[in-house]
């Protein structure tokens, strides 16, 4: 056995004790931790949220040895994956200790490049990545230890791939690919993790959007694509009988006073109730604001907030009540409030992190998913 083998299986064995530990005394206790992903400091900064109040707490700091950008939950919330854009590109598959948050690595594996983008499927046996330089989209196994293994497929798209995601049924992945204004649509095989490019993409953008981050509304009805390149952001109507996608609504994400020299889009979130949608700007540091129509699917924008300097990355609470923002060029993580009837955004902190933070996964433990 090798001394990575022992290692792993030592680290499974702490993580089953920690599990036990949490669901025997804590299954009662909700507990909500946020996981930050700093490129130049080389690190994840870990933090516990208050449900109560919004104040966050810093549990730890796991360093990575790498430029860590995306990362990606499990569909259980009991394992993060982070991938590295620093040479070796791999991805770091970790453990979460349900009773305190923090982060036990279990295994590294090889990402087929510098990956913009990790997702998992439905089940949590694979890892999708999408490469900006590589133009590639992949696929890696991930074992039964929830340890993400080898490269297992590649494909070649058009330029600057962006993200990928499955729909919730499983059948389909989704991709943006920025530099051919396309979103594609892939066949995924759940027993064997291949995937199968449409010849046709399911939507063509206009010239020099640069679609990039996704999201499926909760019924999966509709998908909202935010473009880096021109400020926009699309609805779309997706017909799962007939697996068609029909162009409804292309809103602004620009602030009413923008006087960027260029657009630059970056993430989009729904609550998870779906009722409110929230997407960052990072050329004027800002997050836009609308309700969602659910007959619909379209955006009604009701406010613009200002928030951490170029904002990659921000995500929203399993319980809808809090949006966490940060920004590459800022020191600190935004903590603001959700109005749950009007989705106004209030600010109630702000907390340090790593550098060049650019990437948040917010976990929700309960008694029911310990």
């Amino acid at each position: 056995m090798t001394g990575k083998a022992k290692f792993t299986k030592h680290a499974l064995r702490i993580v089953a004790a920690a599990v036990f530990s949490a669901t025997a005394s804590l299954a009662a206790h909700a507990s909500t931790y946020v996981y930050v992903s700093n490129a130049d400091s080389k690190d994840i900064s870990v933090l516990a949220l208050d449900q109560a109040n919004g104040k966050l707490t810093s549990v730890e700091t796991v360093p990575v040895d790498g430029t860590v950008m995306p990362m990606a939950l499990s569909p259980d919330q009991h394992r993060l994956y982070a991938g590295l854009r620093s040479t070796p590109y791999r991805v770091v598959s970790f453990a979460i200790n349900p009773l305190d948050g923090r982060l036990i690595e279990l295994g590294r594996a090889p990402l087929a490049d510098s990956m913009a983008y990790v997702s998992t499927d439905a089940t949590g046996r694979y890892l999708f990545s999408a490469s900006y330089g590589g133009n590639m989209l992949a696929v890696n196994a991930i074992g039964a230890d929830g340890v993400a293994k080898d490269v297992q497929q590649t494909i070649k798209t058009g330029p600057m791939a962006h993200a990928i995601r499955t729909s919730a049924d499983n059948r389909y992945a989704f991709a943006s690919v920025l530099g051919s204004d396309a979103w594609l649509r892939l066949k995924f095989d759940t027993s064997t993790g291949h995937l199968t490019e449409d010849r046709d993409p399911a939507y063509k953008l206009p010239e020099k959007s640069g679609p990039r981050h996704f999201v499926f509304s909760r019924d999966q009805r509709f998908v909202y694509l935010i473009d880096e390149l021109d400020g926009k952001l699309h609805v779309l109507s997706f017909d799962r009988a007939s697996d068609t996608v029909t162009p409804i609504q292309t809103v602004s994400i620009l602030p009413p006073a923008f006087s960027g020299d260029k657009p630059w889009g970056a993430d989009v979130h729904l609550t998870p109730d779906g009722r409110f949608l929230y997407a960052s700007e990072r050329t004027s540091s800002t997050l836009a604001a609308y309700k969602v129509d659910a007959a619909t699917g379209k955006l009604t924008r009701f406010g613009t907030y200002p928030t951490e300097k170029q904002p990659r990355g921000f995500n929203i609470d399993p319980t809808g009540q809090y949006l966490l923002a940060v920004g590459q060029l800022s020191p600190t993580l935004s903590v603001y409030r959700i109005d749950a009837s009007t989705g106004a955004l209030g600010e109630i902190g702000k907390y340090p992190v790593g550098k060049g933070a650019n990437w948040v996964e917010v976990v929700g433990f309960d008694g029911s998913n310990r």
